[in-house]
């Protein structure tokens, strides 16, 4: 037998017209299938990139619209804890009572209400008093005098604001006036 057919021969035997189809055929799909190999891997390294890229940018994104929610609302807590106060001197002022010894009674009772409220949030006073060393880590010198005794020079001769803190971090510096 010679290496080619006759075509009567051909059309006789039909397994070796399928092998020869399968083998002219196995060529041509392995070829392009070599080619688009690397072509379909940078494609698919293109897409998860992409797809990270867009979802960090998603997170991102949530991240600060999530940040800037907490920023706006951050004071919300305590001010809803503050509304009964609020509601209090609302109602001390609709009052018509002449009564200044209930007046004076009311009114402590809403400071003392709003003083707990406020150091049950973490703020507590400082304790300045005259004659203490001042201290530029806690106090805030408005003004210097010439001391009124030898003692208090370089020291608190008046304590014009107070100072706080909330949670052992100063909130506002005492406001104090310093002798010379």
């Amino acid at each position: 037998m010679t290496a080619k057919m006759t075509m009567e021969e051909k059309h006789e035997n039909p397994e070796h017209d399928a092998q020869e189809t399968t083998a002219q055929a196995e060529p041509e799909t392995e070829a392009p299938e070599g080619q688009d190999a690397p072509e379909q891997e940078d494609t698919d390294w293109q897409d998860k990139y992409l797809r990270l890229y867009a979802e960090f940018d998603n997170f991102r994104k949530r991240t600060m619209r999530e940040r800037g929610d907490l920023i706006r609302n951050a004071s919300m807590d305590v001010l809803e804890k503050m509304l009964p106060v609020l509601d209090d001197f609302d109602r001390a002022a609709a009052d018509g009572s002449e009564d200044v010894e209930a007046v004076r009674e009311g009114r402590n009772l809403i400071h003392t209400k709003m003083r707990q409220l406020l150091e049950a949030q973490g703020l507590a006073k400082m304790d300045v008093n005259q004659g203490d060393a001042f201290d530029v880590e806690l106090h805030e010198a408005i003004t210097n005098i010439p001391a009124p005794t030898p003692e208090l020079a370089g020291k608190v001769v008046d304590v014009v604001e107070p100072g706080y803190k909330l949670n052992d971090k100063i909130m506002r510096y005492a406001k104090v006036v310093v002798g010379q």
